[in-house]
Parts: structure tokens; sequence; C-alpha cells
């Protein structure tokens, strides 16, 4: 029993490990096992890194040539790219081509955009996925005594249980004549609702890229008549939304 008593984690003594006695403090600050687990690491680190530096030496191919060993160089240690004190790559005249070019590609994908928009918008008929009318229909009448019985029904010439519905309300006389969809045909229906609510998915998605494409093009624009003119004020700064507005000096044309 006194055995088991001993191992028990309870009753053990927690053993530290014994600091530096006050008659070598002059000896400097004894080292702990987690101080030698953090030198032990980073010796092991250096080593490491060295070792591989030394493989990556002896695996060199003395042929191999990378343009940067020609275009870089040390500076205080630091490697920097060497900056050639020749002509720009582009004048100014090329710069406003590559930007006429890139608002023309902008607005050609813009216009594109819009004919799917209205193309979709043809198709749907901006009739509501969830069937659920967003404008109003207002009826007027002469007296108030018609108000109170205003029939909608009657006035629609439609039944009561069709109502709700914002297309395709067909009227008594086509009830009559023609054959109704059975109950059984439940799943189409609900198939067609779910491909048309996809339609308004695509139908907003493609409007938001036009959005976005207009905004583009309007940056470009702005960064392009910056070219031309001098002292220009900011008036607004640029968003994700909007391109910046600015104000410039007016000058009298010859």
């Amino acid at each position: 029993m006194s055995s088991f008593r001993k191992a028990l984690k309870s009753q053990q003594r927690n053993h530290h490990e014994r600091s530096q006695p006050g008659f070598r403090k002059t000896l400097g600050l004894l080292e702990k096992k987690k101080d030698y687990k953090l030198r032990a690491d980073d010796y092991h680190k250096k080593q490491n890194t060295l070792s591989a530096l030394r493989k990556k030496a002896l695996e060199k191919n003395p042929d191999e040539f990378y343009f940067k060993m020609v275009n870089i160089q040390l500076e205080d240690g630091v490697h920097t790219i060497k900056q050639e004190a020749g002509e720009p790559e582009m004048t100014e005249e090329q710069k406003k081509v590559m930007r006429t070019q890139d608002i023309k590609y902008v607005e050609t994908k813009r216009v594109a955009e819009a004919k799917k928009i209205e193309r979709l918008k043809g198709e749907l008929h901006l009739l509501d996925a969830d069937r659920k009318q967003k404008n109003k229909h207002t009826f007027f009448v002469d007296t108030k005594k018609e108000v109170a019985t205003f029939n909608l029904a009657k006035h629609l010439n439609t039944a009561p249980e069709l109502l709700d519905r914002v297309y395709n309300r067909p009227t008594l006389q086509t009830l009559e004549t023609k054959v109704i969809q059975a109950a059984a045909d439940l799943g189409t229906v609900k198939k067609l609702a779910e491909q048309r609510k996809r339609q308004y998915k695509v139908l907003s998605q493609r409007i938001d890229r036009e959005k976005q494409l207009f905004v583009i093009s309007q940056k470009i624009q702005t960064r392009k008549d910056l070219q031309d003119k001098t002292h220009k004020v900011k008036v607004k700064r640029e968003t994700t939304n909007a391109a910046a507005i600015y104000k410039f000096q007016t000058k009298r044309k010859r």
C-alpha cells in the first residue's frame, strides 16, 4: 500500500532546478534546461543551413546562367536591380494609345453585357421568381359604395384562387374551354420555378458586372485625361464604386 501511495502524482513532490548559488553569481547566469534547449535548437538550425548551402554549392552547374546575374548588383549587402539610365520604355503618346485601346476593350465588354441583360429582361418579362408582385395595380371607381362592394376576381374575370399569380392568370372563359393542368404535374411547375429563379440570379450577376465595367472605364478615362492636363485639384477620392473627380484650371484656347 505504501508503494502505491508513493506512486500517486498528488502525493509526489515537485523537483525544481537549483538556482545559482550566491558565491557563484560572479560567473554569470546558471543555464537551465530551457535555455540549453533554445541554444541547441539555434545551433542545429545554423548547422542545417550551412550543410544545405554547402550541398547546393557542390551540386551547382558551372554553365548555369540567369539574367539576374547581370542585372542585379550587391549594395550594402542587399541585392538591387540595376537602373539603366536609358530611354524610357514607352513615350506618353504610346501610353495614351494603350489607354485608348483599354477603354475600347472595356466598353466592348460592357456593351455586350448590356445586350445580354436586355435579352434576359425580355425573356423573363421582369416577373418575380417568388411570385411576389413588387408593383401595385390600382383600380379607380366613382363612389365609396363601389369601393366597399368591389370584387377583384369579378373585375379581372378570373377565379379567386388565381389572384395571387402575377403572370399567366387565365380568365374564366379560358378555364371553361381549355384543359387545366392536373395536380400530378406540380413537380414540373416547381422545376420551372427553380429554373426561373436561377435565371434571375444570372441577371443580377450580369447587372453587377456591367456596373463594374462602367466604373473601370471611368477610371481608365480619368487616368488618360490626367496625362494631358496640369494644375489639377482632386475634388473626390477614388473608391471601389466610382472614379476620382478632378477639377482642372480653365484655359482659353486660341
